[in-house]
């Protein structure tokens, strides 16, 4: 919310300036994005009067204007807007002044007749579109007729004003209004502020004989109306343009300015309705119908849901309650009487109508956060009160009222000691109670006992906390004593959760890849996609975006994305991991059940050409070999085993296998399927998951020193013709089993299955290594060993020794 500098002085005696008030501000109270003077950067624009008018002799738009800037002659200026006219006060760029953007004016010729200035449109001088008034978006802006030629315009236009731009949390509701920011810098300052009493002129008739509310009050807690007829729209007076522009409003009229005003200085939302328009004299606060639709401001048509509150006359919506109202009962230059709204909406409904219709205004905005229930009437009264003064119209007599449930004030105990210990202070009670009624609160007191009544403005204040806050707040946070903490000091140290995924990290990254952090959020589709387990997806209640709407079910579709948009850059050779959770969920419940998981992608090649080596391309037995390594590393105490796996639609049937310890699938591997790789526009990619968190709760292998033997060892090699259908795990197995007692390792160091090997086989050649760490190996040992081995793969496998 931007608010003016010059606005809160008119209330509260400050001497400081706009950028010491803004770091007041932040350090107390809320953020502030930045302190703006909508002046800075220009020069040498002034106020011109239009002396004399006529067309140029070689275009049909441009004008050739005299201009009286307060100088001994008037200046010759070219203008091609259209709303030009003579006797007008307009905005004037002297040759040598410095508009928007920096750009610099100079004397110039315009299809040969000189031109000794620029005339301006509000856009030019830095004004958004935004906030320039219709009637003026496409041309030159007129001053009023008293601005004096030659005066800077800056003030006429309240650029010389700063403008505090207030980053407001969700929870001080009450500082989107002038009236909280007041309210919190009294205190801040430790100054008297005075705010505005209304004084309203109420005439004409009494208002329950015109208009009659019928309000669910659980829907509007408070919810009333007033009347005021005859009503005269016009432009609003150029203070109440300034105030509004300069908060970022556009201009209207006289009666749409007078809400918006009112809701920057009350924070309470307001909606002027023509009366006249309605149908009937009965107004309803209630949910949408099916199939009801309505037309809003913005001329956007929304299909009505049932969880909406509307605002309706006897036929039909009128208004999507506290976010827009509808275009069927706009204000407009026919309008003689109008309806004022002021309420309080229930905010949950407030806020998913306002997501549900895309339709984030500044009512919902605080009508979310809470508005002040205290003030719903004096906010009516003061817009009626501006409706007489600024558009001449008649205040009925009365209000009418629909539901009134103003809450209670919150009554909080608190103790002196408690205050000073929380905040390590040595504060008395004259402090203490002080800086609580300097924010407007009742505070009585019984020896060290402070009970303090907050008001209703200030509903983010329910316990002794929030008042320990606002104390150090006030009394500043940097007058805080520096204290030591006491107590028992304790030596943190990590959980074996936690150890297990720092070692991951260093695992995984020492093996090449890097690590991705992905949105837990996906689509639907992604999410049921490389499922571990059967699972229901959970969807969000209200999602920011389709793309983020589901919980993800697995890591992989976030690490493809990756993939994809470095793919996008032409970065070919991409290798990530990603640890997180992931979210299954069982049919017939509400909160699915949260899973550690680990993954990684491959594409392209982990070990690019070099002067001695050619590029590798990522293949299954790399992504395999990582694997392996990495649940070597995490000490993983069991057998681990790998299955094919062709019933995952997501992975290529060929090249993807479950990964198993102890015959429990822990995770899978393999190659993307092509059509899914194409689907995220990427190449050939491998891929691995794991449950993490059943390798934590896995028994782990212990690390234990061994002595490096000093006896050597003795190698053996051997070959063999096999069935195709003989798997290399097969026959390590068996060798490792028959091996004997002094067999090291097993390493297969060739495969070949060319012309001279017979069809349907294959041939196979491994390394035996023997060694006895006690003694030295003698070869009839390690013969015998061997022969056992051979015998075995004939019998057992049907291998052909060669």
């Amino acid at each position: 919310m931007k608010i003016s500098y010059n606005w809160i002085k008119e209330y509260l005696d400050l001497n400081v300036s706009p950028a010491d008030l803004a770091e007041k501000i932040e350090r107390t109270s809320v953020e502030v994005d930045d302190v703006v003077k909508p002046s800075d950067g220009l020069k040498k624009i002034v106020v011109g009067h239009v002396l004399l008018i006529e067309m140029h002799p070689d275009s049909d738009h441009l004008h050739i204007c005299q201009v009286d800037v307060g100088e001994d002659e008037p200046l010759q200026i070219v203008c091609g807007a259209p709303n030009i006219d003579k006797g007008q006060r307009v905005i004037v760029a002297l040759p040598g002044s410095r508009i928007a953007g920096n750009v610099k004016i100079k004397k110039s010729k315009m299809r040969g007749v000189p031109s000794a200035g620029m005339i301006c449109a509000l856009q030019e001088i830095g004004f958004s579109d935004d906030v320039v008034p219709k009637e003026y978006a496409d041309g030159i802006y007129v001053l009023p007729a008293d601005a004096t030629p030659g005066d800077d315009v800056y003030d006429y236009l309240g650029m010389n004003d700063s403008l505090i731009d207030l980053d407001v949390t969700p929870n001080r509701g009450d500082m989107l209004s002038l009236n909280g920011t007041l309210h919190d810098l009294a205190a801040i300052y430790d100054r008297p502020v005075t705010l505005d009493q209304v004084d309203l002129k109420e005439a004409g008739h009494a208002i329950e004989g015109q208009l009659a509310v019928h309000v669910d009050a659980d829907l509007a807690p408070q919810y009333r109306m007033r009347l005021v007829k005859q009503v005269k729209l016009a432009p609003s007076p150029m203070w109440l343009q300034v105030r509004l522009w300069n908060a970022g409003y556009r201009p209207i009229n006289n009666v749409v300015d007078i809400t918006n005003y009112i809701m920057l200085k009350y924070g309470q939302p307001l909606h002027a309705f023509d009366y006249d328009k309605f149908a009937g004299q009965d107004v309803y606060v209630r949910t949408a119908k099916a199939g009801e639709k309505l037309t809003t401001l913005d001329e956007g048509e929304h299909d009505l849901d049932p969880q909406d509150i509307v605002i309706a006359d006897d036929k039909a919506p009128i208004a999507l309650a506290g976010v827009m109202g509808g275009l069927s009962t706009a204000i407009s230059d026919e309008t003689v009487t109008v309806a004022i709204e002021s309420a309080v909406f229930e905010h949950d409904h407030i806020r998913k109508a306002a997501q549900r219709h895309h339709l984030h205004t500044d009512a919902s905005q605080r009508f979310e956060r809470g508005v002040n229930q205290a003030g719903v009437q004096e906010a009516l009264d003061a817009a009626a009160q501006m409706m007489n003064e600024l558009a001449a119209g008649e205040v009925q007599l009365g209000s009418v009222v629909g539901s009134v449930n103003i809450p209670d004030p919150a009554v909080i105990t608190i103790t002196l000691g408690h205050i000073n210990a929380v905040l390590g202070t040595d504060l008395d009670l004259t402090k203490v109670t002080h800086i609580l009624e300097s924010l407007g609160f009742d505070v009585a007191s019984e020896g060290e006992t402070l009970t303090v009544t907050v008001p209703v403005r200030r509903n983010d204040i329910h316990i002794p906390a929030d008042l320990l806050e606002e104390i150090a707040r006030i009394y500043g946070y940097d007058e805080l004593p520096t204290t030591l903490p006491t107590g028992r000091m304790t030596m943190g140290t990590l959980t074996s959760a936690q150890k297990l995924m720092r070692a991951t990290r260093h695992s995984l990254e020492g093996l090449g890849l890097n690590q991705a952090i992905s949105y837990a959020l996906t689509t639907e589709d992604k999410a049921k996609m490389f499922l571990m387990q059967d699972s229901e997806t959970t969807q969000l209640a209200w999602p920011m975006s389709v793309d983020h709407a589901v919980l993800r079910m697995n890591v992989v579709t976030g690490l493809l994305d990756d993939i994809a948009y470095n793919s996008a850059r032409k970065v070919k050779d991409v290798a990530l991991y990603e640890q997180g959770r992931v979210f299954y969920r069982e049919d017939g419940t509400d909160r699915p059940n949260e899973q550690e998981h680990i993954a990684g992608a491959i594409t392209g090649t982990l070990m690019p050409a070099g002067w001695n080596q050619p590029a590798q391309e990522v293949d299954f037995y790399q992504i395999k070999g990582i694997v392996e390594a990495y649940l070597k590393d995490m000490a993983v105490n069991g057998d681990v085993t790998y299955e094919a796996n062709t019933d995952m639609p997501e992975m290529h049937p060929g090249r993807t296998a479950d990964i198993l310890v102890h015959g429990h699938r822990i995770g899978f591997m393999g190659q993307v399927h092509p059509t899914i790789a194409k689907q995220f526009k990427i190449g050939a990619t491998y891929v691995f998951e794991l449950n993490l968190q059943a390798i934590i709760d896995m028994p782990k292998q212990e690390n234990q020193y061994d002595v490096i033997s000093r006896y050597p060892a003795i190698t053996r090699d051997i070959a063999m013709l096999v069935a195709d259908d003989v798997t290399n795990e097969q026959i390590v197995a068996l060798i490792e089993k028959r091996g004997g007692a002094f067999l090291q390792s097993v390493k297969l160091f060739d495969v070949y299955d060319g012309v001279k090997v017979p069809k349907g086989k294959k041939s196979l050649a491994y390394t035996l290594t023997y060694q006895d760490k006690n003694e030295t190996l003698v070869d009839d040992a390690v013969t015998q060993a061997f022969e056992k081995v051979e015998k075995r793969l004939q019998d057992d496998l049907g291998a052909e020794i060669r």
